[in-house]
């Protein structure tokens, strides 16, 4: 069994992101991947205007995917549940989707979708260069106040905009009412609230709490080391 992580939004390096729940997950001899995402300018062409949107991203995960037969967990975080349960459509090997903290689309939805009237106030939005991302100010308190000051720190220096299109571009199709899914609801979370997450969780087959922040994978990474575990 092998997890394909997919990051959230307006970071880079999903592998460092990931880093602490892939080594306890490797102590119990799962594998797992992080790839990077082309809107959050994780490859040649810099997000922007006329960078790269949610269909590269969903092609890189997808390559991911299809790179092994191995049986394979999917695991989305924040916007990373948008990429990967359109990435995940078809491909033989994905046997659960999980989604942490993260949005559950239907086909033709979009992160605008389930936007708030108001833009909040941890995002900095620039339409005229065409990107947005987490304002460096707000993101400890926001995003990982239940971590150390050290992965604070590490996380903030990983802060990247984002081509501002992926708000708007919907899903084409999805997997996850094909397979067994799980949500992670993380109750604590000043990013997504707790409410915001039940409602995307009542498309799961099923729903666990935890009692973390935004990036439990970081903040308490046995615990999601363990209930990956089960699912596998």
């Amino acid at each position: 069994m092998r997890v394909v992580f997919v990051h959230g939004a307006c970071v880079r390096d999903g592998d460092w992101w990931w880093h602490l729940t892939s080594e306890a997950l490797r102590e119990r001899g799962i594998t797992s991947v992080a790839p990077a995402l082309p809107s959050c300018g994780e490859v040649d062409r810099p997000a922007g205007a006329n960078g790269p949107g949610l269909t590269e991203d969903v092609a890189a995960v997808r390559a991911a995917l299809a790179g092994s037969d191995e049986p394979t967990l999917v695991v989305g975080h924040s916007y990373g549940g948008i990429v990967a349960s359109e990435a995940a459509v078809g491909v033989p090997s994905v046997r659960h989707m999980v989604y942490v903290s993260s949005y559950l689309p239907e086909p033709g939805e979009s992160l605008s979708t389930f936007g708030a009237p108001e833009p909040p106030p941890f995002l900095d939005f620039d339409p005229e260069r065409g990107t947005f991302g987490a304002v460096p100010q707000l993101f400890a308190e926001t995003f990982v106040q239940d971590c150390s000051q050290e992965i604070a720190r590490e996380g903030a220096a990983r802060l990247v905009r984002q081509t501002i299109a992926v708000l708007q571009q919907p899903v084409r199709q999805v997997a996850w009412p094909d397979l067994p899914t799980t949500y992670v609801v993380c109750t604590d979370d000043r990013g997504t609230p707790a409410a915001a997450q039940r409602r995307f969780s009542r498309r799961a087959g099923q729903v666990v709490d935890v009692p973390t922040g935004h990036h439990p994978f970081l903040s308490q990474p046995q615990t999601i080391a363990d209930i990956l575990t089960g699912l596998s």
